[in-house]
Parts: structure tokens; C-alpha cells; sequence
């Protein structure tokens, strides 16, 4: 008689069903392996973006700027803080307009934050702890004509008209150290004015006279 014998057929029939059971077990393993690695990196995922997130959202803390300035003739001063907590301090800007102003006829003018910004780094450079003694600031239009009757070399449309520019002394420095410091900086016209001992620095183009 051929054939398998019963026996025989049974173990084939009992390995077929272990040989599927083991390729189901390795179908399910890799399937919980590849939805633990899912989950992992989606959790990885989420973490970078919540940590990207917060650093985002946290300001850069940016350093207090301070200035120090005084009108003789008016006997005014301002000596604090003008920039803090990433902005402009309202009540200093407010002040430094103020000393700032034309003190022959009172009148305002908006001064530029690049020229309270560029006084500060004045005094920075010069390493002094003196105060920038004002001259000239803001100058109406009626002022700059008048100063500009008594030396040509004043501009028709001055800077010191639109809130850029001012004229400076500082105790212990000369003009020649003031002309250089300021020079250094590039930061717009500088101005030596020898006869009258005070030196004039504005936000405008780069260039230098006297």
C-alpha cells in the first residue's frame, strides 16, 4: 500500500500549523515593534516642539542703556536709564526731548533714537563718567537761520532741525579726543568747530568738516 502513512500525515499537518502560528507571532511582534517606534518618535516629536516652543516664547533679555546729559545755560540734566526690558523708556525720551530743545524760543521737536543712542555710545567710548554738556540741540527754523547769518558753514536744512544732531562739550577731553572718538564711531557727520570749542555730531551721512 502507498501513501503517507497516518502518522506521518499528522506531524506534516502539526508542522504546518506551528510553522504559521510562528510567522503569525513574528507578523504581531514586528507589528507592536514598529507601533512602539511610532509612538516613541511621536513623543520625541512633540518634546522638541514644546521645547522649541518655550524658547521662542521667552524674550531675549537685552541690556539697560543709560545716558547722561546736562544743559548748562538751562541748568537741566538727565542721567538714568533711557532703553530697558527691550524698549524705549517713554518718560527719559521724554525728558531728553525736553533738554533737547530749542532754548531760544522753547519749541519741540521729536528727537531721533539714533542720536540718543549714538550720545550714549559717545560717552561709552570716551570711557568718562562727565556728562555730554549740550550746546545746540533741536534748533528751530528761525535759529538755524540765525546761525547760519553768523557762520556759513551751518546747513540751510541742518540736522539739528529734524532732531538728528547735536553739539557737544565733555570736561577733560579736548576737541581733538572728541573729534576722534566720534569719528571712530561712523556713525554720521562730524563737525570741529575750533573757535566756538564744541564739537557737532549728527545720524546723517558719514562725513567730516573743520
Amino acid at each position: 500500500m502507498t501513501g503517507t502513512p497516518p502518522q506521518r500525515r499528522l506531524n506534516i499537518k502539526t508542522e504546518l500549523t506551528a510553522t504559521q502560528d510562528t510567522k503569525t507571532h513574528k507578523t504581531q511582534s514586528s507589528s507592536n515593534l514598529n507601533r512602539r517606534s511610532f509612538f516613541a518618535f511621536a513623543a520625541g516629536a512633540c518634546s522638541l516642539l514644546l521645547i522649541n516652543r518655550t524658547a521662542s516664547a521667552t524674550p531675549i533679555a537685552l541690556p539697560e542703556r543709560r545716558l547722561f546729559i546736562n544743559h548748562p545755560y538751562a541748568g537741566e540734566s538727565f542721567n538714568g536709564a533711557y532703553f530697558a526690558e527691550g524698549r524705549y523708556i517713554p518718560d527719559a525720551m521724554a525728558r531728553v526731548k525736553r533738554i533737547l530743545r530749542d532754548h531760544n524760543d522753547n519749541s519741540f521737536h521729536q528727537i531721533d533714537p539714533a542720536l540718543v543712542e549714538l550720545m550714549a555710545r559717545m560717552r561709552q567710548t570716551l570711557g568718562t563718567r562727565e556728562p555730554l554738556q549740550i550746546v545746540s540741540g533741536y534748533r528751530s527754523p528761525h535759529s538755524n537761520r540765525v546761525a547760519r547769518a553768523s557762520d556759513r558753514r551751518v546747513a540751510k536744512n541742518s540736522f539739528h532741525m529734524q532732531g538728528k544732531a547735536v553739539d557737544i562739550r565733555v570736561q577733560g577731553f579736548g576737541l581733538n579726543k572728541l573729534r576722534q572718538a566720534a569719528t571712530a564711531l561712523r556713525a554720521g557727520g562730524v563737525g570741529t568747530y575750533l573757535r566756538r570749542d564744541f564739537l557737532h555730531i549728527d545720524v546723517g551721512p558719514i562725513r567730516r568738516w573743520g
